[in-house]
């Protein structure tokens, strides 16, 4: 606001695009004078969002409170000394009679109904019932309107299958340790699944393409989408040419981009293009799904549990971890 004392690169604002929110710092230190843009207004590149007063800036100092002179504390009453009574004091002049009557022509004394015994205070309290609103962001409304008019444009068909998880996760017990110490990072299942989804699209090139106009345009290059929840909203990073990376080089890169989202520092080039989306619902706990496709996408894989069941394995049942 006009009058707030800024640092040399202290965040004053935030520029909200359809994909990501870009922060704006204080080139310098020093006092906003004037605001030329006004919050929920459209900007170009180039154009000026504010003015700084550039200079020192004054440490603010706390408002003194005027001392207050304490407060005297009452003084005990201090009982005056005089003679101490001989008599107790005088019964009442007349007291109400016992009744001699027979029990059963003694009225009882009605006692106050509940509604009458209520303290007027207490029916007076009630719960609160209170609404608040809180603006969209750009980027909630612009994903908003995305995946409706995918669901609106696009035929999708969702399939469902389980496939058998246990070399997997031996993978992970046997190498794991060895894989954190050399890269870092955990062995997740993240990896393999990119991996896996790159053979597929390798075999089946008609999932990597896509439509544009009367043509199908086939890419030969594999940039995986993954979808990240970040506080202000579902962003979808790309990892760039997967078929060339590494079970280690996956890992680092979702780290990375994991960290960006969560710390708001997504850049448009980081989540531009893509050829297949990667979900993962199983960090939620999520059994089944029906995940969105991301236009102009052509597919989108769908991650969910990992869970125990007993399977049959050559006319033996045996326990399997199995993931849909």
């Amino acid at each position: 606001a006009v009058g707030d004392a800024v640092a040399e690169d202290e965040q004053v604002g935030e520029i909200e695009t359809d994909k990501t929110t870009i922060p704006v710092n204080a080139p310098s230190a020093g006092v906003v004078v004037e605001l030329l843009v006004e919050d929920g207004e459209k900007v170009t590149p180039g154009t000026k969002l504010c003015k700084i007063q550039v200079g020192e800036v004054a440490a603010v100092k706390p408002v003194e409170q005027p001392s207050r002179a304490p407060e005297a504390s009452p003084q005990p009453e201090v009982l005056k000394d005089g003679p101490v009574p001989t008599e107790p004091p005088p019964f009442p002049a007349q007291i109400p009679p016992l009744p001699t009557g027979p029990m059963a022509t003694i009225t009882p004394t009605p006692l106050p109904s509940p509604q009458t015994g209520r303290s007027p205070s207490v029916e007076s309290v009630k719960a609160a019932r209170t609404e608040s609103r809180a603006k969209m962001s750009r980027m909630r409304l612009r994903i908003a309107e995305r995946l409706k008019g995918a669901q609106n444009e696009l035929a999708m068909l969702t399939t469902f299958n389980e496939i058998d998880m246990s070399k997997v996760i031996e993978m992970r017990k046997q190498h794991g340790e060895e894989f954190a110490k050399k890269h870092g990072l955990k062995l997740g299942f993240m990896s393999p699944f990119v991996k896996a989804a790159v053979f597929a699209l390798q075999d089946q090139p008609i999932v990597n393409a896509v439509i544009e106009g009367n043509e199908i345009v086939y890419r030969d290059y594999y940039d995986i989408s993954i979808a990240v929840a970040s506080p202000k909203g579902l962003v979808v990073p790309v990892l760039r040419d997967c078929d060339a990376m590494t079970l280690a080089d996956v890992e680092k890169s979702i780290f990375e981009l994991g960290v960006k989202a969560r710390d708001g520092t997504l850049a448009v080039e980081d989540m531009d293009g893509g050829t297949f989306t990667i979900s993962n619902g199983g960090v939620f706990g999520s059994m089944f799904g029906t995940p969105i496709i991301n236009p102009p996408q052509s597919a989108i894989l769908g991650m969910h549990a990992t869970m125990e069941r007993p399977v049959a394995v050559n006319g033996k049942v045996s326990t399997s971890l199995a993931s849909r």
